[in-house]
């Protein structure tokens, strides 16, 4: 049987940096092998877990990713120090709040220096912004937390409403603050 040596790594820089790596290549093979399809100006990037730590270090790596998302994923690298200014967004568990356990998150907030939010999703788990809710669902399997409809719903607007507020430049006022249509969504 193997084994997952990620899981047992108990120092995660290494695998988050070669993730940033791996984006750098697929942008490189995608802007190559169809050039002028893929705007080189609109690249973002939004990661899970630890892509979400990826995402921030593919930006500091590579100026192509103007925008990213870190859901949920505490962050294996120092706090940024090179992303120009271009806007992160961060979208997770109690666990990620201002003052948590997890201290990465308060940070690197501090260290962004462009357009940024931190939301936390209150009943969110870690598993909420994947599609696991959506699977385990759809077999029977019962999963803690929020919904899965309401899951994915939050996921999918947070994070499409980012991506055209800094990528398409249309205003996204559902980023401005907390709204009545979605009260587990706290503003940080």
């Amino acid at each position: 049987m193997l084994t997952c040596i990620a899981c047992q790594a108990t120092d995660l820089r290494p695998l988050t940096l070669n993730r940033a790596e791996d984006a750098s290549f697929v942008i490189d093979q995608l802007t190559a092998r169809f050039p002028g399809l893929i705007d080189g100006n609109r690249i973002g990037m939004a990661g899970h877990s630890i892509g979400g730590a990826s995402a921030l270090a593919a930006m500091e790596a590579d100026p192509r990713v103007k925008a990213g998302v870190n859901l949920d994923g505490a962050f294996h690298v120092d706090a940024p120090t090179g992303i120009g200014g271009r806007p992160f967004l961060m979208l997770g568990t109690d666990m990620h709040g201002p003052g948590s356990s997890d201290q990465t998150w308060d940070q690197v907030w501090s260290e962004l220096d462009g357009w940024k939010r931190w939301l936390t999703v209150n009943g969110s788990t870690h598993l909420s912004f994947t599609d696991a809710p959506t699977l385990l669902a759809q077999i029977g399997l019962p999963m803690s937390g929020l919904p899965a409809d309401r899951a994915i719903a939050i996921t999918r607007t947070y994070v499409t409403a980012f991506f055209d507020q800094t990528l398409e430049c249309q205003r996204e006022p559902i980023l401005d603050g907390p709204t009545p249509e979605n009260p587990e969504v706290r503003f940080n």
